[in-house]
């Protein structure tokens, strides 16, 4: 009788993991504290015998296996949230701050710009029930990325908010207008504050107990500011104008987000697959690496591969920003989301979907927008410093006077104004979301910018490095002639290709090319030594070869004098030699490409002069592709630390770009002020190494980056130098006594809809740059 009375302290309810019912408690993470795991435990969260009750939100029923793997190895697990109902970045702080609050997080981290969170914790129960539960308490809603199966209460929407607030504010004004009566007008204006502010307020309070001062806060003491001292219309425009405020501005902010979003679903969900003697339509996330794949004329690419069978035109405008379809045929790459045009094409998958060029893309931008640039960590270090102070003035303004014989109304009054006036919400949103936008055109143009640091960089870049090979030449060069000094061209041709079978430059894939063409057979090759800069050794028959550039080899006066005619005619010579004995010699040409003379062009005309090569390549050859290409200088016959080296040397007098492979080159990228690799879209090394990633196996969008690039960093600066002008004209108005408190939160709400619609500009900005 006694039991039934009871009340039952020790239950689990929603939070069966506290540390009250931790020892009668047969759910993972309770058991993992008292080293008490039972994988084949009941679905009920807490023991049966114990006498407490079952979980009745059921967090611990069902958990699957992965679950208990992860109690099991004591792993701490990041999760990734979607947050909706995010105004600025001080929401962002506040959700932060009430997040990390909660115990057994280690770590949160929550971005505005992208709308997401994450947080590391050992406890799926924390994860799934206690983060949800406090983003909701404070006013916000969020769902884990990875969750499909949890689907999202229906409530009353932002839109229908503010339709209802609408009504019930003018109603509020046609009462007040007509002096029927004022309590009834101040019943609909409270009305109007319940719905407009019940967000606001909310958030408010679990702000503060956060110790976040945010503009959900400041907002929610003016309106009850303004109704305590009677001044219902003024506390309802307040909350009214406020709501209004955060919906355009939201509206506006969802338009950089969905840029992603739109890059996301670009590969389809499902695929031809295959199997069993008979194609079958599968998942693309359930293929494997290996499988084969149906893309028929008009489809879209589930997975990235390898063509077996068929040809055909592909447009893979979404991977590189190159509009024109590109002509495909056996043993070509295809990329997941682009679309096969005209025949029908047999792929065989080299990546499965979560690993996916665009799934590397999509994730890079959304780590991207994550880096702050110096800009933004500014404005965000001097809004934390401004809110305070202003706060504290306010209450000055509100106290102080009074003993000077002001009007305590009045005062009151005037502090309100200043309450609002100091929400930073304009001033803190204007760099994230240009950056966003920036980061967003750029990825559906083909360019990966890895940061809002590196766009700020990139505004400022006054000089650009080039390497040659691969980049201003299309970096497929041929044989066009072998010399013979001693043996045969067999001879010469097997040595070469034994050498060369597994390098990776450019030329040595030539000299294979060309030795496979002639039918030379391969030999057994030894102690591989590549000397970097110079060539390749080993030992084959016994004996040392070496092939690679006069650097390796003491050439005779004959043998010199071949060198300067050759290359005076434009081309590489490439030795091979026999214990330092010049067996023969290859003629190697590459190709300039079109596309680098176009580009240069360009970027003479939106502003760099300072435009040179570096190659390890012989002088003649570099002065002659520079030329071509229209390039100011070229430094040749460098080894990678020499390239470095004069990146060094260009930065004394300017801020330097490297543009390379994202292969080679590394040393030079790095030590440049903005490494920018080429040729990204199935490149995972390129998409490394770099800075900025040209995911066009070309140099045309170059110069559009530059222009992005400046166009950012000049919206940044309008948005910053607007927001502040408001806010100081604001204070002036409201110690001047002439600033109503309906304009005060326009001053704030409708400057950071400007600052938004100015930052969101830059997703229209195209790629127009004629010469």
């Amino acid at each position: 009788m006694f039991k039934i009375f009871k009340k039952k302290k020790d239950t689990c309810q929603d939070a069966c993991c506290k540390p009250k019912v931790e020892k009668s408690c047969n759910c993972p993470d309770c058991a993992e504290k008292n080293n008490e795991i039972n994988v084949e435990s009941k679905d009920d969260c807490c023991d049966e015998d114990s006498g407490e009750d079952s979980d009745s939100d059921g967090c611990c029923e069902n958990e699957p296996d992965i679950v208990s793997n992860r109690i099991r190895n004591n792993r701490e697990s990041t999760y990734i949230y979607n947050v909706a109902g995010m105004d600025c970045g001080s929401c962002a702080l506040t959700i932060q701050k009430g997040v990390a609050s909660i115990k057994e997080i280690d770590d949160t981290k929550v971005n505005f710009s992208t709308g997401k969170m994450t947080v590391v914790t050992n406890s799926i129960h924390i994860a799934k029930k206690d983060v949800l539960k406090k983003v909701k308490q404070l006013g916000y809603s969020a769902r884990l990325v990875d969750d499909d199966n949890v689907g999202e209460k229906k409530t009353i929407s932002q839109g229908q908010v503010v339709l209802i607030s609408t009504l019930l504010f003018a109603l509020g004004l046609t009462f007040e207008f007509l002096i029927i009566n004022s309590l009834i007008s101040n019943i609909f204006y409270a009305l109007t504050m319940g719905l407009a502010g019940f967000k606001t307020f909310r958030s408010a309070w679990f702000g503060i107990k956060a110790k976040s001062l945010d503009m959900n806060v400041l907002m929610s003491i003016a309106s009850i500011g303004a109704v305590l001292i009677g001044q219902w219309s003024e506390g309802a425009t307040v909350l009214y104008l406020f709501v209004i405020g955060i919906y355009l501005q939201n509206k506006a902010v969802n338009r950089t987000r969905q840029s992603i979003k739109e890059m996301m679903s670009l590969a389809p969900d499902n695929a031809i697959l295959y199997k069993n003697g008979e194609w079958i339509e599968a998942e693309s996330k359930s293929i494997n690496v290996g499988d084969t794949i149906l893309v028929r004329s008009g489809d879209k690419i589930a997975l990235d591969g390898i063509i077996e069978k068929g040809n055909t035109n592909i447009n893979q405008s979404s991977i590189t920003g190159e509009s024109i379809p590109v002509s495909k045929k056996n043993g070509d790459s295809v990329y997941a989301g682009s679309i096969n045009e005209s025949g029908t094409i047999e792929v065989r998958t080299t990546k499965v979907a979560s690993d996916s060029t665009i799934s590397q893309i999509v994730k890079m931008v959304e780590e991207a927008e994550e880096r702050k640039a110096p800009s933004e960590a500014f404005i965000d270090k001097f809004s934390r410093i401004y809110t305070p102070i202003v706060f504290v003035v306010a209450i000055l303004t509100m106290i102080l006077p009074p003993f000077w014989g002001m009007d305590l109304k009045d005062s009151i009054f005037k502090g309100l104004e200043l309450l609002i006036v100091a929400c930073p919400c304009a001033l803190v949103i204007s760099t994230p979301v240009s950056i966003v936008s920036a980061i967003g055109n750029a990825a559906k143009n083909g360019v990966l910018v890895k940061g809002g640091s590196y766009l700020e960089t990139a505004s400022k870049i006054s000089a650009i490095a080039f390497d040659k090979t691969g980049t201003i030449t299309k970096g497929k060069p041929e044989v066009i002639e072998v010399e013979i000094f001693e043996g045969t061209e067999q001879e010469l041709l097997s040595i070469s290709r034994s050498l060369e079978q597994n390098a990776t430059h450019p030329i040595a894939k030539s000299i294979v090319k060309y030795a496979l063409a002639k039918e030379a057979q391969i030999l057994k090759a030894t102690d591989e030594q590549n000397i970097v800069g110079k060539g390749m050794t080993a030992k084959i028959l016994g004996k040392n070869y070496s092939i690679g550039s006069s650097k390796l080899f003491n050439l005779t006066i004959q043998q010199e004098s071949f060198k300067k005619m050759s290359e005076s005619n434009g081309n590489t010579v490439i030795f091979v030699g026999r214990e330092k004995i010049i067996i023969g010699a290859f003629l190697v040409q590459d190709t300039l490409r079109k596309s680098s003379i176009e580009a240069i062009s360009k970027l003479k005309s939106v502003g760099i002069k300072k435009l040179v090569m570096l190659t390890g390549d012989n002088q003649k050859v570099a002065s002659n592709i520079a030329k071509q290409a229209g390039l100011s200088d070229t430094s040749a016959e460098l080894m990678p630390q020499d390239k470095a080296k004069q990146i060094e040397v260009l930065q004394q007098n300017s801020t330097v770009a490297m543009v390379g492979d994202g292969i080679n080159d590394a040393p030079a990228l790095a030590t440049s002020d903005l490494g920018i690799a080429m040729g990204g879209a199935g490149t995972d090394t390129a998409m490394e190494t770099s800075d900025i990633v040209l995911m066009a196996d070309n140099l045309n969008k170059l110069p559009y980056l530059l222009l992005l690039s400046k166009s950012t960093v000049r919206i940044i600066k309008e948005n910053i130098t607007l927001s502040l002008m408001i806010k100081l004209l604001a204070l002036i108005a409201v110690f001047g006594g002439f600033l109503p408190i309906w304009l005060a939160v326009l001053s704030d709400t409708g400057m950071a809809i400007i600052v938004t619609l100015n930052a969101i500009r830059l997703l229209a900005k195209k790629d127009n740059i004629k010469i």
